[in-house]
């Protein structure tokens, strides 16, 4: 258990390290960050509103008690921010080297595997903030 634990610790240090380092690009209107947000259509809102939830699941990703919903809120970021790489952006950025891709691909590995580990937390939460027939049909199916 105590190994399982330090796993989680790492995931989650490593997930809020890389969506937080991010936030300046996002927040200060990097030309790079700017360009990508207009090829998406998203520019300035997209790339705002996309930092503020990158703040907002490196926060809770680093709280053992809400790790499991850092953990859902960073799979879904990545899973958006892969599917525009896959299909607007493209893989490699500027000549990053699809550094941004690998870094959503890590990200997005750390989030499944932290809600994975923190499974209890989630059905504790959902337990606690979904309705009961939402809350049932998922403990059941699991």
């Amino acid at each position: 258990m105590k190994t399982l634990k330090i796993v989680s610790w790492i995931l989650r240090i490593l997930a809020s390290v890389i969506l937080i380092q991010t936030l300046y690009f996002k927040f200060t209107a990097h030309p790079e960050s700017v360009e990508l947000f207009t090829k998406l259509g998203a520019e300035p809102w997209g790339r705002i509103g996309t930092g503020i939830l990158e703040l907002i699941t490196g926060i809770l990703l680093l709280i053992p008690t809400t790790a499991f919903v850092g953990g859902l809120l960073g799979m879904g970021l990545m899973l958006g921010a892969i599917a525009s790489h896959i299909l607007v952006i493209g893989i490699e950025s500027k000549g990053d080297g699809g550094q941004l891709f690998i870094l959503a691909i890590i990200v997005l590995i750390c989030s499944v595997t932290i809600q994975f580990i923190h499974r209890k937390e989630g059905i504790a939460f959902a337990k606690k903030y979904l309705p009961k027939s939402i809350t049932q049909f998922f403990i059941t199916t699991t």
